[in-house]
């Protein structure tokens, strides 16, 4: 799966198992403005916020994690 970044994959994933933003910010616990921000590349997050992220979005917590983290 070809992305720029951390945020595109968060997006791409979302929009592929047919989540809104609103949808996704309620598995995750994370404000919708808050998550459209990190899918904006605008905000980063936690480790924690990325592991509920993976979780959510069927992906494995270390690749999701290697993306926000590993430049």
């Amino acid at each position: 799966m070809e992305v720029a970044n951390a945020g595109e994959l968060v997006r791409k994933l979302r929009k592929e198992k047919g989540l809104t933003l609103q949808d996704l910010s309620e598995k995750v616990g994370v404000n919708y403005v808050n998550l459209s921000l990190i899918e904006r590349g605008k905000s980063n997050t936690n480790p924690q916020t990325v592991f509920k992220l993976a979780k959510a979005l069927g992906i494995e917590y270390d690749q999701l994690y290697d993306l926000f983290y590993k430049k």
